[in-house]
């Protein structure tokens, strides 16, 4: 037999009212992890005694009762709010609240309905933690972060420790238990109702008389317009360029403004001091003309040009393109300084942009107009570099820089020539070329052309002519036509001989005579092809046509006709001896 039975067995009414019992709490709906009322039955040392209509009364910790000195204020028979955590069998009768979860439930209840709605709440920062403070909010501890406890930054918060502050809450995560509140949301709330009622007063267009400086920064200044901040941006200080606004004005100076714009939906006010006075870009077209010379004042150096006021209001620009004849791409800060004073020509006004081009090298001598008719007429210039490939020079009588490039040195076109120069060496050259502000030397053309040996000699394509073997490698032979052994060409192993086991290089040697026969001569582009090849079937050709005639018919061979050849040749020698 079960422990049940056996107690059923023994009191069997006590059972039966134990089920009665329990049958009867089951119509008070009591249910766990929610609020209920119950009424004070007891004030003890520790504890105080309620009853909730549960089998048994509750006993709650004192200490949750000393919040907001709620203790002092509690009698027995008085009602308060409790929170069920859990409700005991039936057996043991027992069951567990709080006061103090009551409480916090509460608070999380309208926390949750103010955050929805935007209240203001009341409550007490108590605590510096990291990254802002706590703040407690109907027993809940929030957490306000640093840039929520005002509008600006304060150095100290003594006077808001503990003493009743209005926030707003701005997150909630309940899960967490975080709450994040704002003080610096309502006291924008009550700054910006009072700034839209002020903003009633006043009108765009309208003139301030009184504006105070609060603030200045590199791009505007801060006023106070009657209770009102407004900005006053840098471009609206003058109609001329401001560097920084601090330079004008100081703080707590009064200005006279126009009011330009006014967004109602911000309460941003925008005001204005140039819009006071006369636009100077009205007249422009008028007081000065393209093309005509004026002075003026450098006020600033950039790396692509120099600004330059020109009247106060109006400034224009010159581009570094337009500061050297030169250098078009040379720093400013090199040709001009800050409050130089100048003549510049204007190149261009554009009205409706407000912008002016000036040019500085337009008033000074153009040194390419020297130079432009100089194109094969004899200069000197001063090595100023010299490089991989050609040498950079100046001329001598200008700063125009020209280049006089390897093949240029001389006729031969060796590049080892580079070596032979170094900076600031003074060289007689002459001017090829000028095109797109370049300059092109040649040295070699004050020479005499080597291939002018062709020329003076009469000799064209076709021509047969008497060389002389300078050098043999395995790709051919180097021959030499001139005395001065100054015009050197190649024979390629090819044009050696018209036969292949006659054209190998091996064969020759250096001093020995060779025919060969010109097959290209441009002496413009320096192009120009030698074949002894060529020479042999052109000298094939003669004799053929000379001796062969009718010679296949009689079966005469070409050996046989070279033979003749050669003796008719020496028969007409000693004829003629």
């Amino acid at each position: 037999m079960s422990t049940e039975q056996e107690l059923k067995k023994i009191n069997p009414l006590k059972q039966e009212f134990q089920s009665l019992l329990d049958e009867d709490f089951k119509d008070r709906k009591l249910k766990e992890n929610e609020i209920i009322k119950a009424t004070v039955t007891e004030i003890m040392k520790n504890f105080i005694v309620v009853d909730c209509k549960a089998k048994s009364e509750g006993m709650i910790p004192i200490e949750e009762f000393k919040n907001d000195d709620e203790l002092s204020k509690l009698k027995v028979g008085s009602t308060v709010d409790v929170y069920l955590e859990r409700i005991e069998s039936a057996r043991s009768g027992e069951i567990v609240l709080s006061r103090e979860k009551a409480r916090k439930m509460k608070s999380w209840k309208k926390m949750e309905k103010v955050f929805e709605t935007q209240e203001e709440l009341t409550g007490y920062i108590t605590g510096k933690v990291k990254g802002g403070f706590i703040c407690t909010v109907d027993s809940l501890a929030c957490f306000m972060p640093s840039s929520q406890i005002d509008v600006r930054p304060l150095k100290k918060i003594d006077h808001l420790m503990n003493t009743p502050v209005k926030v707003i809450a701005t997150r909630i995560d309940k899960s967490r238990g975080n709450v994040c509140v704002s003080r610096r949301a309502v006291l924008e709330k009550s700054k910006n109702a009072e700034v839209a009622e002020a903003l009633k007063n006043i009108k765009e267009g309208d003139i301030i008389e009184d504006s105070i400086v609060k603030a200045t920064t590199d791009w505007g200044i801060f006023l106070d317009i009657h209770g009102i901040d407004a900005l006053l941006h840098v471009s609206d200080l003058s109609h001329g360029r401001v560097k920084k606004p601090s330079d004008l004005v100081t703080i707590g100076q009064k200005l006279k403004v126009k009011i330009t714009k006014i967004d109602p939906k911000t309460n941003r006010v925008s005001a204005s001091i140039k819009a006071l006075t006369e636009d100077p870009y009205e007249k422009i077209e008028k007081k000065y003309k393209v093309g005509e010379v004026y002075e003026g004042i450098v006020t600033k150096i950039m790396d692509y040009g120099c600004f330059v006021r020109i009247e106060d209001g109006i400034e224009g620009l010159i581009h570094s393109s337009e500061l050297d004849w030169t250098n078009r791409n040379i720093k400013p800060s090199k040709i001009l300084s800050v409050s130089q004073n100048i003549k510049f020509k204007i190149v261009n006004i554009d009205k409706d942009s407000k912008r002016i081009s000036l040019s500085y090298k337009a008033v000074l001598d153009n040194p390419w107009d020297k130079v432009k008719d100089s194109v094969g007429k004899e200069v000197k210039i001063k090595v100023n570099n010299v490089t991989d490939k050609a040498i950079f020079g100046e001329l001598l009588d200008s700063k125009l820089t020209g280049m006089l490039h390897y093949k240029e040195i001389s006729y031969d076109e060796n590049i080892e020539n580079l070596k032979r120069y170094k900076k600031n060496d003074t060289l007689s050259v002459q001017i090829i070329e000028i095109k797109d502000d370049k300059i092109r030397f040649s040295k070699r053309a004050l020479d005499k052309d080597p291939l002018d040996w062709f020329k003076d000699n009469g000799k064209k394509v076709g021509d047969v002519i008497t060389t002389r073997i300078h050098d043999v490698s395995k790709t051919g032979v180097k021959v030499t036509v001139d005395k001065d052994k100054k015009l050197i060409f190649t024979i390629r192993k090819s044009d050696l001989a018209k036969e292949s086991a006659d054209a190998r290089p091996e064969v020759f040697s250096p001093g020995n005579a060779l025919d060969a026969k010109i097959t290209e001569l441009d002496l413009k582009s320096r192009k120009i092809k030698l074949s002894v090849k060529a020479a042999q079937i052109d000298e094939e050709k003669s004799l053929i046509a000379k001796f062969g005639e009718g010679a296949t018919k009689s079966g005469a061979t070409l050996k046989g006709i070279f033979e003749k050849a050669i003796g008719s040749g020496k028969k007409k020698k000693k004829e003629e001896k």
